[in-house]
């Protein structure tokens, strides 16, 4: 009976994994705990603090030799190796920290696995114009006014139209002045080829026509326009005639919204040449500047109409060839116009 229950107990303890008396019991395979205490962490466990998950992130990257950015720092997402380089393949939030250069955009080209690069490509081309490949053109009137001055009144515009993409454009500018019951004193026309060389400029550049106001004038002219801080709209021009003469012009206008439609407009221009023109009663030097300040109201965007004041001056031997010619130097005008554009 004894030696059956020995037997017996011999069996079990074998059976349960331990060591008979008087014998060392073999430590339990590590991987196999590991393996155990995984099981028994579950997600839910590990976010409650309970236990910890077993690290499942990919191995960690070689080891580089940047000693501005240790390895540490680099896991922690402060810094990027500089001998460390993003997978080719990695996108989005997959790219390392830091300012390295950035990877190739991905082409939207799956449905040519499908139907083919060639039979897709009116489709892109389509898919372009609209969204930012297309051409477009607007005319604005940026002054259509009737001008009162002591002793006589006149009328004066000015407008431009442009044609073209987001980055290349035709530009067409014209302007002018006139005494009511004489002769257009001049207008002034100029086509240029304008390209963005910026977010907020333009570089132009083609030709200038003058007539009117003495012998008529052709110009080459090149110049620049766009939207300065503090959204001041600016232009300059420098002109080049086939005479010799060089001027240039500039402008600096900025919209002050009272309200949603009430708009104050101070605007200032001036213009320079290079040396006297006689024929043209142009002196050398800063030879006039203008400045207006005009109030409209916008009944919708594209149609305002406006009442403004203006004063106008003639410097230097500007001026002298305006005594000369029995005109005046100055002059100060009460304006009535609209402003649009379509």
């Amino acid at each position: 009976m004894i030696g059956s229950l020995l037997l017996a107990g011999t069996g079990f303890v074998s059976a349960m994994g331990l060591a008979p008396a008087g014998q060392t019991m073999p430590p339990m395979a590590a991987p196999k705990a590991e393996a155990q205490a995984a099981s028994a962490c579950t997600p839910e466990h590990a976010a409650m603090g309970h236990c910890q998950m077993p690290d499942t992130k990919a191995p960690a990257s070689p080891p580089t030799n940047d000693p501005d950015c240790p390895p540490e720092h680099a896991k922690m997402g402060h810094c990027t190796p500089k001998d460390a380089a993003p997978a080719e393949d990695a996108v989005g939030t997959d790219l390392a920290p830091g300012t390295g250069p950035a990877p190739a955009p991905v082409a939207a080209n799956y449905a040519d696995r499908v139907w083919g690069r060639e039979a897709m490509q009116p489709t892109r081309d389509d898919l372009r114009r609209h969204h930012g490949g297309g051409t477009f053109s607007k005319v604005t009137i940026d002054l259509a006014e009737l001008t009162i001055a002591k002793g006589h009144e006149g009328y004066r515009f000015e407008t431009d139209a442009w044609f073209g993409g987001d980055i290349n454009r035709l530009a067409l500018k014209a302007e002018g002045e006139g005494t009511f019951g004489e002769a257009i004193e001049g207008v002034d026309f100029k086509a240029l080829y304008s390209r963005a060389i910026g977010p907020y400029f333009n570089l132009q550049g083609g030709l200038r026509q003058e007539i009117g106001h003495g012998p008529d004038r052709t110009h080459a002219v090149i110049g620049i326009e766009g939207l300065a801080p503090y959204w001041f709209e600016v232009d300059a021009y420098l002109s080049l005639s086939t005479q010799g003469e060089l001027r240039a012009s500039a402008s600096a206008e900025y919209d002050q919204r009272l309200t949603q439609r009430l708009i104050l407009q101070p605007k200032i221009e001036f213009e320079l040449s290079a040396q006297d023109i006689p024929a043209l009663g142009i002196g050398g030097g800063f030879s006039s500047a203008e400045a207006g300040l005009r109030l409209r109201y916008e009944i919708a965007r594209e149609f305002a109409p406006y009442v403004g004041i203006v004063h106008e001056r003639k410097f230097g031997r500007t001026a002298s060839f305006a005594r000369a010619s029995g005109e005046d130097t100055h002059a100060t005008s009460l304006v009535l116009g609209v402003r649009a554009w379509f």
